[in-house]
């Protein structure tokens, strides 16, 4: 059984200073819509999270297990006697005006073989590349042999079109309806594996700058690459950064799961959340609260991935699922970006 709830009256531990961040205790009652979260929805990706625990957390993750099963009651129990809740501010105390933003697995189609109409191909890393060490550009990748003979014998698949292949890099991974060359059909996914460190640069933002778009959405980038044919190659250019990619198979069971994050542990559709892990520790559960035009949560989330634009105190990307264009995953994650506050959940 878990141990009784601290006391409100019992003084609270000191703060703790992160690299990017500074942990403020709280209590309880401080978190907004504590208490009203259906914790049997997070508590499978915090069981997954335990395969790599954060630090100070595996003995817990024992406990955790035994209470997969348990009420929504004891589950409850046990989270408020074996954590202690913290604001997280910058460094300095303040409390930022937090970022949400939401991500992806895209599904798309793709050929194994380049053809007439597949003609973008999506790379495994090349031989010798360094992690850290600036590569070819995209825009080298596209124009210089020296890239091009670097990535012989490199591509996994093509696609049709490169701004999916552009949307795939940037979300890390995805799902490919591949077609074999036989003509056989199946769903593989690829994981992030690399890229060419070179710098992040946002098309989206590329296009707003000379005024080609009103907003940065993936709907407005496509309207304007169908309408300016001859200049989406100056608009992929902008963004030096490319990503590279490895194939895993997709059996029936790891369809069921997203793909695995920077913890190493599979992502779960609106539990798993990407930090700045000079922040928040991977493997560390957070209470997420945001209101705005896309989502109203207050809800337990699981600090899982990171990603190139997430940086900061209190910045979040919500891992929102799987899907195509027309799906939820895609609209939700596309459409979000509203004010965040974040409560990690540390053990006493």
């Amino acid at each position: 059984m878990p141990t009784p709830t601290a006391s409100p009256e019992e003084p609270l531990p000191p703060a703790i200073q992160r690299g990017k961040s500074r942990w403020t205790p709280v209590r309880w009652s401080d978190l907004p819509g504590w208490g009203q979260d259906n914790l049997h929805e997070v508590w499978n990706a915090w069981v997954r999270g335990c395969q790599r625990p954060a630090p100070g957390q595996a003995a817990l993750c024992a406990e955790l297990r035994q209470l997969a099963i348990a009420t929504p009651a004891e589950q409850h129990a046990w989270v408020t006697s074996r954590f202690q809740p913290y604001r997280v501010t910058e460094p300095d105390g303040t409390p930022p005006t937090g970022l949400l933003t939401g991500y992806y697995e895209p599904i798309m189609s793709a050929s194994r073989v380049a053809s007439a109409t597949h003609r973008t191909p999506l790379y495994a890393p090349p031989a010798g590349l360094r992690a850290g060490q600036p590569w070819f550009s995209r825009q080298d990748i596209d124009t210089l042999p020296a890239a091009q003979a670097a990535l012989q014998g490199r591509a996994i698949a093509w696609l049709a079109d490169p701004i999916d292949a552009l949307i795939l890099q940037i979300q890390g991974s995805g799902r490919l309806n591949i077609t074999e060359a036989n003509g056989s059909q199946r769903q593989v996914r690829l994981a992030f594996a690399a890229h060419n460190g070179q710098p992040y640069k946002s098309v989206g933002r590329w296009l707003l700058d000379q005024r080609a778009i009103r907003e940065a959405s993936w709907d407005a980038i496509k309207a304007w690459a169908a309408q300016n044919p001859q200049r989406v190659n100056d608009m992929l250019w902008s963004n030096p950064r490319t990503v590279f990619f490895r194939e895993e198979a997709l059996s029936e069971f790891d369809a069921r799961f997203g793909p695995r994050g920077a913890q190493g542990v599979p992502l779960t559709p609106g539990r798993s959340i990407a930090v700045d892990p000079q922040s928040i520790p991977y493997g560390t559960p957070v209470w997420l609260a945001t209101q705005g035009p896309t989502l109203n949560l207050q809800q337990l989330v699981m600090a899982q991935d990171t990603g190139g634009a997430i940086v900061g105190a209190v910045r979040a990307d919500l891992f929102t699922g799987w899907g195509s264009w027309a799906d939820p995953a895609y609209t939700v994650a596309a459409a979000l970006k509203q004010p965040l506050q974040l409560w990690a959940l540390w053990p006493r």
